[in-house]
């Protein structure tokens, strides 16, 4: 059997902020000798698979905005993104970073294996011990007695599965790898080719947690309209919001991409987390003017062109074939010179949501374990002593833009400080 300070469940983003912060702490500091007191269990055969994904390759690691951003359950995540400079993090691992204009941060290489090599170079300095194709499949609460070096056999150590005097609260993992403290960063359900498969979920409920039921966010939504298929493959810059019974679930601005069946695009995907059927999805194809002032201007170009078509008259301000669509759906009463209900197509353009492509497709997880359940300050359990959580874990998420695993590195990090230090 081994054993170990720190057991780290998952070698993604999460876990490998979480692995090389725990492993400095217990070092003394980034540049002590290492001691392989922290472990980090992957299911893959090898770590941080989905971070070379991040950002169509590049990966997008971070954003300076991250402390204005509308993150679901904003007030947990605060205080670990308060505490975490990703540009100092990153700076220690040896790797550089840059900003673009609009406050995203890249590796300089502008490459993701980058920062997985960072990573990876990071956490065998740290002294972190990777096990790959190690799925976790079982933890319990069990105690123990450190009484030799770290991975010595069961009896040096003082193992003690059933209890014994003198022994302190730890971990059982696999019923073979002994840990004092556990930090769970297996993710969410997303991309389960990169390795998310929700098993992490699993491990929390086996420990008494609540997990807010998982669905796909950032994701590209389904849905059913008779002008989809004239529109595929067209993007518009506008406002999309998520409607259920006349309440407006979830908004938000940018590109909008038309999909054979369906609506992508950045400003679609942020929304979609809240995509399901017997919702609306409702463009706004013009947000730069109001309702009235849109009639007010279509209305002195039919006047000046009276010949032209409704379609026509919006072709000065969309594109041909969303001109063509939005004229389409708009009422009768607009061709009869009532061009208020044409303006009103433009600003409610709206679709039926069947549904989202699923987790398969999906770049983040919504839902996971309750954080009403967990301390923010530190990420850890309040029902489980010892136990933490990180990134996607939690019921986290946030939008395009790094938001996501700078909450990842974010929370790794503070797991782990608190985690070595016991607190």
């Amino acid at each position: 059997m081994m054993t170990y300070d720190i057991a780290v469940v998952g070698a993604g983003a999460s876990g490998l902020a979480a692995g090389i912060t725990a492993g400095r702490m217990l070092a003394g500091g980034m540049n002590a000798a290492p001691t392989a007191r922290v472990v980090l269990l992957e299911r893959l055969p090898r770590a941080g698979k989905k971070i070379l994904a991040a950002g169509n390759g590049r990966c997008n690691l971070g954003n300076r905005h991250v402390l204005e951003h509308p993150y679901h359950n904003r007030e947990f995540a605060a205080p670990a993104l308060e505490r975490f400079d990703a540009g100092a993090f990153f700076d220690s691992l040896g790797l550089a970073v840059h900003e673009d204009d609009a406050g995203r941060l890249y590796p300089r290489s502008n490459m993701a294996a980058s920062v997985l090599d960072a990573l990876r170079f990071g956490a065998m300095r740290a002294g972190c011990e990777l096990r790959c194709d190690c799925p976790v499949t079982s933890i319990e609460k069990a105690p123990f007695v450190r009484t030799g070096a770290p991975n010595e056999s069961a009896d040096s150590l003082g193992w003690n599965v059933g209890g014994s005097g003198g022994a302190s609260d730890g971990f059982l993992i696999n019923e073979r790898i002994a840990a004092r403290r556990v930090i769970i960063a297996a993710g969410g359900c997303a991309a389960p080719a990169h390795g998310s498969d929700g098993s992490g979920f699993s491990l929390l409920r086996s420990l008494g947690h609540s997990i807010v039921q998982p669905r796909p966010a950032l994701v590209q939504m389904q849905a059913n309209s008779p002008v989809l298929a004239m529109l595929k493959g067209l993007r518009v810059q506008g406002a999309i919001k998520i409607m259920k019974n006349g309440r407006v679930l979830r908004d938000s601005m940018g590109e909008i991409l038309f999909a054979r069946d369906g609506l992508s695009g950045i400003a679609a995907m942020e929304v979609s987390r809240e995509a399901a059927p017997g919702c609306l999805a409702v463009l706004d194809l013009l947000p730069a003017y109001s309702i009235e002032e849109l009639s007010a201007l279509l209305t002195r170009w039919r006047e000046n062109c009276p010949e032209y078509s409704d379609a026509q008259l919006l072709a000065g301000l969309l594109p041909g074939r969303v001109a063509q669509a939005a004229a389409r759906v708009a009422p009768p009463l607009a061709g009869e010179g009532g061009l208020g209900a044409l303006a009103y197509a433009c600003k409610n353009f709206a679709f039926d949501v069947t549904g989202t492509r699923g987790f398969a497709h999906a770049q983040v997880t919504a839902g996971g374990a309750d954080v009403r359940e967990f301390d923010p300050h530190t990420m850890q359990s309040r029902i489980v002593p010892g136990l933490y959580a990180c990134g996607e874990a939690l019921d986290v998420d946030g939008g395009c833009g790094g938001f996501n695993l700078q909450w990842a590195w974010a929370s790794g990090a503070l797991a782990a400080r608190c985690a070595a230090v016991g607190s």
